[in-house]
């Protein structure tokens, strides 16, 4: 449920209400099964959809066709069905969710930092990872639905593998969803902004350090420069007479 509703809407992907009514039923057993090989197919059907859905694919779960079958299964008969609403998320505060981000605040359940695997805004500045996507604009291309539930139940292969066991909590997601929708909000400008606040203060406190180690080099001088040169100059004086 963290990217589809069964009868609630569009979420990151299309609501999956009578989906088996709306497209074959083969095609769309072999989309779930293997997407993103469809997807390299040029598929006009997954095409229209990536258009429409901000371009975020949908990952190979690697379900087997027995899991498949039985998910099909499930959409069919899901108008019998009663799905039971989540509770609401406490409030987030943005400078935890940046903590947590960037690994300053460790995850209760121990879980990687983001920044192992992603960049986001400011922080792709001072080299955050590429194996993962940026997600500087992830609130947009999610929405708030959206990105609770990708965080929440965590559908990506690469990450269910690290986060297996290590869901975070209910105070964690909404810090890291206070966190996105402000770099999203502040787009490019405040992270340009906040680059180059790092980049004058890392630099400052380089020519600081250079400057106070040069001072204590010469405090320990014995001789100093202009004791050099006046005895440099009389030495040459004396050769020369």
């Amino acid at each position: 449920m963290s990217c589809h509703t069964i009868g609630a809407g569009v979420l990151v992907g299309p609501d999956l209400e009578s989906v088996l009514e709306r497209r074959d039923r083969e095609w769309l057993a072999e989309f779930i099964r293997i997407p993103d090989q469809i997807i390299l197919s040029g598929d006009p059907i997954v095409l229209k959809m990536l258009d429409e859905f901000n371009n975020v694919e949908m990952p190979n779960l690697a379900l087997t066709e027995a899991d498949v079958e039985a998910l099909l299964v499930f959409l069919e008969s899901s108008g019998n069905v009663e799905l039971v609403a989540e509770a609401p998320l406490p409030p987030g505060d943005i400078y935890r969710g940046e903590a947590i981000f960037s690994g300053g605040n460790v995850l209760e359940e121990g879980g990687t930092p983001c920044v192992a695997c992603h960049t986001v805004g400011n922080i792709g500045f001072l080299g955050g990872g590429v194996l993962g996507p940026d997600l500087t604009k992830v609130y947009t291309r999610f929405g708030e639905a959206g990105l609770v539930g990708a965080i929440k139940n965590i559908v990506f292969p690469t990450m269910r593998g690290i986060y297996a066991e290590k869901e975070l909590t209910d105070q964690e997601v909404a810090d890291l969803l206070a966190y996105f929708a402000t770099v999203d909000r502040e787009g490019e400008e405040g992270t340009a902004s906040g680059a180059s606040l790092i980049f004058w203060g890392v630099g400052l406190l380089g020519a600081a350090a250079l400057f106070g180690f040069m001072l204590l080099f010469w405090s320990q001088q014995k001789e100093t420069l202009s004791d050099r040169l006046r005895k440099d100059a009389g030495i040459i004086s004396r050769r020369r007479s």
